[in-house]
């Protein structure tokens, strides 16, 4: 029998958890308070009911430390700019409330008389979620503003439970921030980094105060490669917080990666705890087995994966976690990172595969095995007790439930792992999708020179200087989502679907035409999500109904799982392509999306390499760009915009991924003609990280998000001497503003300095589907004119070759 562990202070804990509401109530409440259907205090009463519920629901599941100040408005990372006092003067100056100032760094601000952009986006790591990015100067005046996370222990307090307040830590908030646009060149915000310090510790005094045990300081900077001095200011920033005389005890969490040698540098600072991320960091399990200086502390092991939905193989994580006895002060178990990014509960589907459910564990059952886990190691929670408040967990008559449920937890764990491990082989393999992908060679993912491809398609395509285009999706109106549920509902039927799809589409490329853009697009009407619409028609996929997930604000996703071998039954998208075009002289866009963001925007299955599973999509793609090209389509655009997404967190492992990523779109498209133009799309990344790789995927156009940053992505560009087709993207739909003409010239004229107008596209920064035609239709107008304005002061020679 394996020897105990040593008591700590808790046995079980996750690291936060989805705030959207199970059916997605502050999605709404949000967009009714942004429309001005409800008041603040009516969003602050939803508000209040989710965060109570997000606690009692993590209490009633048996897990033992329940965190606090999870829920946010719209992102944790702008919640922590307000919470320090880091709001840029152009917002604070707008004398709104503090909810308004904050929704106006978030959206910005659009009124007459008033034009304020809303802070850059862009993605959480390697994650699908978005943050918006604080701005940090030498003369940025931090101030503590605490009454949220206060209020929110008080509220918690009332309710019986005990939490642990999360935040985010003080050098990952300085580390994703930007220097403000007023700040001496070569100046980092973490050279602010004590004075943040300060702030800090003004809040654990105030916790203390408030009765806080615990604090969660969430610090995944430091899973990627950091510099020495960046590890120097993480020691000193930690060693000052651990040596507070009035505080709550730390827990440092880190997720998505390993933290190497942040590891040590922690564990010499004085803190309680560290939360380590074994699912995507297990190098983290051999390093604490060498011996990192963690005799004292108390050693959260994220075991449960909080990023995908496949239950937990809870025998071998509690083996996992039994063999770092000893090497540690004491430990707990917990989810990997925040279940932020996984549904709610697999409980409310219906329609799931009867084969796929025992293989399947949304947030709330991640909950019970945590808990479950916690109990087979001697903690409280389980099977036979469920612990409803922290008071009652800790009572000595809780403590000796706990003693003597550990075997019957054991006992649940090893038939758990049982069902689980039958289930996984139950799945059966495609042999003819695996035999295709065993006979192609490296001329399969090569496509002609492209000097001769750019021939060829302007021959065909006959474009001006300056060709204006969208990415893809017109707005998805009221009408067309009631379509989509009336069809489900079986009270419209496919024909009167497919009618009403085409009356859309004809209003589309009739609103384009009367606009003067160049080349079209159908606007997919028919498309409920750019993942979900072809997981659907994608043999290997299964779909939820309530699966949603926040990607940023109020802006949720439903992602496909994907969980079996992959082919494609059927044409997708070619009827809808050949219809629009029929409508228009004007060449139309096929609209595809790419391998590398299929997968990354579903659930994947975890049983083979990621590099198998994308080629296996890629060849159904490849079909897909047969057929479009077959029926006349001469513009083809597989969108990536997910390529940076994946993108691994250590250099050391980027070479790998980026290989097989760009394999996989070039076998997505290396069969088009010379004269098919094959276009791609990326958004909201951190482009110059992948931009050799961008380059490599030898697309004829790739346009790329570009209006908040101010074309900052031309320099990426021409640093690796980009030579094909580029859409900077001058327009930031991610926002209701509208720009003006001489805005978007602006823009423009920067791009044009940059890259040679017979290779510059002017589009917007991303897809149109989220706005309201009463904003796209004023921004495109104004589009169109920027370019006629930029390409009448124009000659092909006169900019600059990139």
């Amino acid at each position: 029998m394996p020897q105990p562990f040593a008591s700590g202070p808790f046995v079980s804990t996750v690291l936060g958890y989805p705030r959207i509401g199970p059916r997605r109530e502050l999605k709404f409440a949000l967009e009714k308070y942004w429309s001005e259907q409800i008041t603040a205090a009516d969003l602050e009463s939803i508000a209040l009911n989710i965060r109570r519920d997000t606690r009692a629901e993590i209490a009633g599941a048996g897990v033992e430390a329940v965190p606090g100040n999870t829920f946010s408005y719209y992102d944790q990372m702008l919640d922590t700019a307000l919470l320090v006092g880091a709001v840029p003067r152009r917002y604070a100056q707008l004398g709104l409330s503090p909810l308004d100032t904050y929704f106006a760094m978030a959206r910005g601000r659009h009124e007459p008389g008033t034009e304020i952009p809303a802070l850059e986006m862009t993605k959480w790591f390697d994650t699908n979620y978005h943050y918006l990015v604080p701005e940090i100067g030498q003369d940025t005046a931090f101030a503590l503003h605490a009454d949220a996370v206060l209020d929110d222990v008080a509220d918690a307090d009332q309710q019986g439970i005990k939490v642990r307040p999360v935040l985010i830590g003080p050098l990952t908030f300085l580390l994703l921030s930007k220097p403000e646009a007023a700040a001496a060149e070569g100046f980092s915000p973490v050279e602010r980094a004590a004075e943040l310090a300060d702030v800090y510790a003004e809040l654990l005094g105030r916790l203390a105060d408030a009765g806080v045990e615990w604090v969660q300081l969430d610090e995944p900077a430091y899973v990627a490669d950091r510099t020495e001095a960046e590890l120097a200011a993480l020691a000193a920033v930690y060693r000052r917080l651990a040596a507070l005389p009035h505080r709550p005890k730390l827990l440092v969490a880190s997720y998505f990666g390993d933290l190497g040698p942040a590891l040590e540098v922690l564990a010499g600072t004085g803190v309680e705890s560290i939360a380590v991320d074994l699912v995507a960091g297990p190098a983290a399990v051999e390093r604490i087995a060498s011996g990192t200086g963690l005799a004292g502390v108390h050693l959260v092991a994220g075991v449960v994966d909080g990023r995908n939905v496949w239950a937990t193989d809870l025998s071998q994580q509690l083996d996992l976690v039994r063999g770092l006895a000893g090497r540690v002060g004491s430990v707990a178990v917990s989810s990997s990172c925040s279940l932020l990014h996984v549904p709610y509960d697999v409980t409310m589907e219906t329609e799931l595969p009867a084969e796929l459910l025992p293989r399947l564990a949304f947030a709330r059952q991640k909950l019970d095995e945590v808990a479950l886990l916690g109990a087979a190691l001697g903690g409280r929670g389980g099977p036979a007790e469920t612990a409803t408040t922290a008071a009652a967990a800790t009572t000595a008559a809780a403590a000796t439930t706990a003693a003597a449920a550990t075997p019957a937890a054991a006992a649940a764990v090893a038939e758990r792992s049982e069902r689980l491990r039958a289930a996984r082989q139950a799945v059966r393999a495609d042999a003819s999708v695996r035999d295709r992908l065993a006979s192609l060679g490296a001329a399969d993912r090569q496509r002609g020179d492209y000097p001769v491809r750019a021939a060829a398609q302007q021959q065909r395509l006959r474009l001006p200087l300056l060709a204006t285009t969208t990415i893809g999706s017109f707005p998805q109106t009221a009408e067309l989502r009631r379509a989509r549920a009336e069809l489900r509902a079986g009270r419209l039927d496919s024909s009167g679907y497919a009618d009403q799809m085409r009356t859309e589409i004809d209003r589309v490329i009739a609103l384009q035409e009367e606009l003067g853009l160049d080349v079209l697009v159908h606007g997919e009407p028919e498309r409920n999500d750019m993942v979900q619409y072809f997981g659907e028609q994608l043999a290997g996929f299964a779909f939820t109904r309530h699966g949603w997930v926040q990607s940023y604000g109020s802006r949720c996703v439903r992602p496909p799982i994907l969980f079996g071998d992959v082919h494609r039954p059927r044409p997708m998208t070619v009827d809808w392509a050949r219809y629009a075009q029929s409508r228009t002289a004007k060449p139309v866009k096929g609209m595809l999306t790419g391998p590398v963001t299929i997968l990354a925007w579903s659930f994947v299955r975890d049983d083979q390499p990621l590099a198998r599973t994308a080629d296996q999509v890629a060849l159904a793609l490849r079909d897909e760009v047969a057929d479009l090209q077959d029926a006349g389509i001469a513009v083809i655009q597989v969108d990536e915009p997910a390529l940076r997404e994946l993108l691994p967190l250590r250099n050391s492992e980027h070479a790998e991924y980026l290989r097989w990523a760009v394999d996989a779109f070039r076998l997505a498209t290396a069969g088009a003609d010379d004269a098919t133009a094959i276009h791609t799309h990326l958004c909201y990344s951190e482009f110059g990280e992948v931009i050799g790789a961008i380059d490599e995927l030898d697309a004829d156009v790739t346009s790329i998000e570009a209006a908040r940053s101010n074309m900052e992505v031309l320099d990426d560009l021409r640093r690796v001497g980009y030579r094909r087709g580029v859409g900077p993207g001058v327009y930031d739909i991610h926002s209701p503003r509208v720009p003006s003409t001489d805005e978007l010239a602006r823009l423009l004229t920067t791009a044009a300095e940059s890259v040679a107008p017979q290779r510059l596209w002017v589009n917007p920064d991303c897809g149109l589907k989220t706005r309201r035609y009463a904003e796209v239709e004023p921004a495109l107008r104004h589009l169109v004119q920027a370019a006629e304005q930029v390409r009448g002061t124009l000659t092909a020679g006169a900019a600059v070759q990139v």
